[in-house]
């Protein structure tokens, strides 16, 4: 997909980027594969349609739900930056934590992340369990952020201690969820769980692929 096509099917699904918020784009899908060389950050198999399965796919959550200004954000297990770096480019009034347990990943999005030039967006070498246990972390997340990291179950008990009481957790995820869905809502009967096919328009890779979004909320 070409950066042009790229930018008109995310106007077309509401997600509006200027010139400068696409170049943006453009100069971290670049480095993104140049890093991706060195350490494996996405699939290789991907590398030729980095926009579509990974840009696009990290953007789609801004079709579906509704981000407050100013949101206070973490991505969770975010490998190369993904989806927390393009929702900063997109959002850029957001804030933006990226965290992942393995530490040259983390290393690598926290220099792409600079490379954006963005205020408000951070990296930190930790897991979800042990960044509960520091106190200004606590219960100060509008939005938690997921992609293909685990099972819906975990991510929530892993989440819960990091959420606001009126905040959300948005994860990307494929396939069939039924069961999963099932399972976590017996572990977690205080949350609400929304599973959504991801349809974006002028695309048809996300409906092919059975890609979802999974919304979840405090009831």
């Amino acid at each position: 997909m070409e950066l042009s096509e790229f930018w008109t099917i995310c106007s077309a699904n509401n997600v509006v980027l200027s010139k400068e918020q696409l170049n943006n784009i453009k100069r971290y899908a670049e480095e993104l594969l140049l890093w991706n060389k060195k350490v494996n950050l996405i699939s290789r198999k991907d590398e030729e349609n980095i926009i579509e399965k990974h840009l696009l796919h990290s953007l789609a959550i801004l079709k579906y739900i509704n981000l407050k200004q100013k949101a206070n954000c973490l991505d969770i297990g975010t490998g190369g930056g993904l989806p927390g770096i393009p929702l900063k480019i997109a959002r850029e009034d957001i804030r933006m934590l990226l965290t992942d347990s393995i530490a040259k990943k983390i290393k690598i999005s926290e220099m792409l992340a600079k490379h954006t030039g963005l205020r408000h967006i951070s990296a930190k070498n930790i897991r979800a369990e042990e960044l509960a246990n520091i106190n200004n972390y606590k219960k100060s997340f509008d939005c938690i952020f997921a992609r293909a990291v685990s099972n819906i179950g975990t991510m929530i008990a892993l989440s819960q201690p990091l959420l606001k009481n009126n905040g959300q957790i948005v994860l990307l995820k494929g396939g069939d969820l039924s069961e999963e869905k099932k399972q976590a809502e017996k572990l977690h009967p205080s949350f609400n769980i929304i599973v959504k096919d991801i349809n974006i328009f002028g695309v048809d890779y996300f409906v092919k692929n059975e890609k979802k979004i999974v919304i979840i909320n405090l009831k």
